[in-house]
């Protein structure tokens, strides 16, 4: 009976000495997890959400976790921001652009091959810490690079110089291009790999129009090879960039099917050079089409305004090549969310080894767009349902052909730096092969060129 008392009395007892032992082990665990080092994080940036919003501050991308190292040289103003009347500050041949106030650069259709300017601000943001999605980061040593950027401003240097008059001003480009390759040809960075690494901007079809066939070996970034000869430029080893499109964005969007009544759009020069011939054609088939709107048109006046607003109130655009096999036109319909409607048998577009074109827009072959009521035919069978998941898709993807800055998230900027990237394995096959032969100097022979010609590395290994 008395040990019978004694049993309920124990209970608690036993009850308490658990909890004290869980309570112990537990303090004992939490501890430990304390102690222990934290997991990896990436920095914070800004870039791809629009701005800082006050969040302060931001770091500078990590070369390490960047998908392009690239070193950048510092070349004098004269060849990239003095072309804007910007003025260094003492020490420095780059602008401070973590304030927001970057040189601006000018209007019109100037914008359309202004690649070099965004370029520039994204990687000078990655070096000094203003908003940037750091696709790309600035490096100080070739040696740790991908490639090497030469920032020049060619398609500036052409407009601001060889599109005045008189036209004798036209020969300040082409100082500037040969002050630009004495530059090149006294760098260890250049006669490394003869220029297979580095990569030269030249968005405007005339721009570097003298130099280019002295940087062949390099990584041209081109609207398209319309005027480049097989031998200097191509798919294998360039990159083409969209050019900024003039008229507006379309933001918010509601213009379906049955809001744009127009069937055709297109407005622009009719007589042209070259491969821009079927222009003419493709007038005189479609001029009295139903629904459909072709005219002259120029940038001039309120001709901007006026394609904006013709753009959004049509279906489908007509992009036909010109003198050149490319226009801004495509990326103007982009925005616009109006159907592209490819003709250039030449043109070669942007990203498209990761878009597929067909899904937003529809591209015909000169031989068939000229033939009687074809591509009339052709338009008017695309249902309503087809032409809607165009646009939806347009919408989708017109922030890949968006230059802006601070740079966002797979815009055109980013596009640009992954398309590079993507080249980097082909360059460093390129230099390995180059140096199959380089590394004792008895294995070198007679053969190779005079160590005294400045471009004495741009040979085919």
């Amino acid at each position: 009976m008395a040990a019978a008392a004694v049993a309920p009395c124990r209970s608690p007892l036993a009850w308490l000495f658990d909890l004290a032992a869980a309570l112990f082990f537990v303090s004992w665990y939490l501890l430990l997890d304390s102690a222990a080092a934290p997991p990896a994080r990436r920095p914070l940036h800004l870039g791809g959400s629009g701005g800082g919003g006050g969040r302060s501050p931001v770091r500078k991308c990590d070369p390490a976790e960047a998908l392009l190292r690239v070193f950048m040289y510092d070349l004098p103003p004269e060849f990239h921001f003095g072309l804007l009347d910007w003025k260094p500050a003492a020490g420095s041949v780059w602008p401070d652009v973590r304030g927001g106030d970057v040189p601006e650069y000018p209007g019109g259709l100037n914008l359309q091959h202004s690649i070099e300017y965004w370029l520039a601000l994204d990687l000078l943001a990655s070096e000094q810490g203003a908003p940037t999605p750091c696709a790309a980061v600035r490096v100080r040593d070739a040696a740790d690079a991908d490639v090497v950027l030469v920032p020049f401003f060619a398609s500036l240097s052409f407009n601001r110089h060889s599109r005045v008059v008189p036209p004798a001003r036209g020969s300040e480009d082409r100082a500037l291009q040969r002050r630009l390759l004495r530059y090149l040809a006294a760098r260890p960075e250049w006669r490394r790999t003869g220029g297979r690494d580095h990569v030269v901007l030249a968005h405007h079809p005339n721009g570097m129009l003298d130099a280019r066939y002295r940087l062949w070996p390099c990584v041209f970034v081109l609207c398209d090879f319309g005027r480049y000869p097989a031998s200097v430029a191509g798919l294998d080893k360039d990159v083409i960039a969209p050019y900024r499109h003039v008229v507006p964005n379309f933001a918010n969007d509601t213009a379906g099917y049955d809001d744009r009544p127009t069937m055709l759009y297109f407005q622009g020069a009719i007589y042209r050079k070259d491969g821009g011939f079927i222009r003419q054609e493709l007038y005189y088939l479609l001029k009295d089409e139903k629904d459909v709107h072709f005219s002259f048109g120029s940038v001039a006046g309120n001709g901007i305004e006026q394609a904006t607003q013709g753009m959004r109130a049509s279906k489908f655009c007509l992009n036909i090549a010109g003198d050149t096999p490319s226009s801004n036109r495509l990326f103007d319909s982009i925005v616009s969310h109006c159907v592209p409607v490819i003709i250039s048998d030449e043109i070669e577009l942007p990203f498209e080894d990761v878009l597929d074109y067909s899904k937003f827009s529809v591209i015909v072959r000169s031989k068939d767009a000229v033939k009687k009521d074809f591509l009339m035919n052709l338009i008017r069978g695309i249902s309503r349902e087809e032409w809607t998941r165009m646009w939806n898709r347009l919408k989708e993807v017109e922030r890949h052909f968006e230059y802006q800055y601070p740079s966002q998230t797979d815009d055109a900027v980013q596009m640009i730096w992954k398309a590079i990237a993507r080249k980097v394995p082909s360059i460093r096959l390129k230099i390995n092969r180059l140096r199959r032969f380089s590394q004792f100097e008895t294995n070198k022979t007679n053969d190779a060129p005079p160590q005294s010609s400045s471009w004495l590395q741009n040979q085919d290994p």
